[in-house]
């Protein structure tokens, strides 16, 4: 298949710990009650470093310095599950570009309007009990920030 028969997304998200918390947002769509890593779409005119500190504020109310980069991670969307009306029967790659950051001011409160509806500060030991993405755990551990 070659790059233009498919769409792609490019994404930014921040993992941001605290004692043995991490940060998260719970997700209004696609998927409904999802607890997800703060972060989203990359506008045209933002590099993925602007992608990231703009998601934190949007979707926490944090103000946030980003670190370095944790990895990146990638997905294939079918077309079949593309939620956007002129997007359906296209397929779509996800990118997914995900930094360590730090929390430098700020006040938590939930998203208005947006894609999730809550941010919370979520202990790292509660998370089998939160229904969240596979990008938390992932990245999580590329972060360092998982036990056993």
């Amino acid at each position: 298949m070659e790059y233009t028969d498919y769409d792609t997304r490019l994404a930014a998200y921040a993992v941001i710990t605290e004692d043995d918390r991490v940060l998260l947002a719970k997700l209004r769509f696609p998927e409904a009650g999802t607890w997800t890593l703060p972060g989203g779409g990359v506008e045209f005119d933002e590099t993925v470093e602007q992608a990231v500190v703009r998601e934190v504020q949007e979707e926490t109310g944090l103000d946030a310095t980003v670190g370095p980069l944790l990895g990146i991670r990638h997905h294939v969307v079918p077309g079949e599950r593309r939620m956007h009306a002129g997007a359906k029967g296209r397929p779509m790659k996800a990118v997914q570009v995900v930094f360590r950051a730090t929390v430098t001011g700020g006040v938590l409160r939930d998203e208005l309007d947006g894609s999730t509806d809550e941010a919370r500060w979520i202990p790292i030991a509660e998370l089998p009990h939160h229904r969240h993405g596979l990008l938390v755990p992932i990245a999580l551990a590329w972060a360092g920030a998982l036990t056993r």
